[in-house]
């Protein structure tokens, strides 16, 4: 119910999101796809969660990851953050807390020049790429597509565009 829920809350605030009911399934999720966040149960049917985050980190994924545990132990929370996790937030806690550390996440991942789809982005020089190919923006046209970029899964109001930028 928790996963669901979880799941639903992230979904209404405008994450793409996948889930795994046990530990078999999140291990071949984990294998597959590359993630932006990763959000970990130490205690998952079939496994442990800090077998994710072990096989997250060697197999050299980039994915933050935020353990989520009812084991509020000081040493689940060093083991877990020393196998690499990013993060860890013990049960019970607010939903809107989980958003802020995996907004956290997201913002320290980021890097200066980032490759989205055919763009090559670069926010201190104020570039973008395609193929090679500098596009030309003004200001507030680059500040609107980085806001679109940033915000692809969400849908935008106007208001919400002009609070993001300096219009």
């Amino acid at each position: 119910d928790l996963r669901k829920s979880i799941k639903q809350y992230l979904y209404q605030e405008g994450y793409v999101v996948e889930s795994a009911s046990d530990f078999v399934k999140a291990s071949e999720k984990a294998g597959v796809y590359d993630y932006d966040c990763v959000l970990v149960d130490i205690t998952l049917p079939k496994g442990s969660g800090l077998d994710i985050v072990k096989q997250l980190k060697e197999s050299g994924s980039k994915a933050g990851i935020i353990i989520i545990s009812a084991k509020n132990s000081s040493g689940d929370k060093i083991k877990g953050l020393d196998l690499g996790a990013d993060d860890y937030l013990a049960k019970p806690y607010e939903p809107r807390e989980l958003v802020l550390r995996i907004e956290s996440i997201l913002k320290r991942n980021s890097t200066k020049s980032s490759k989205i789809g055919d763009f090559t982005i670069d926010k201190d020089n104020r570039t973008v790429l395609i193929d090679d190919y500098a596009i030309d923006f003004t200001k507030i046209e680059f500040e609107i597509f980085i806001y679109l970029i940033e915000n692809k899964n969400k849908i935008s109001s106007r208001e919400q565009i002009l609070n993001a930028t300096s219009l």
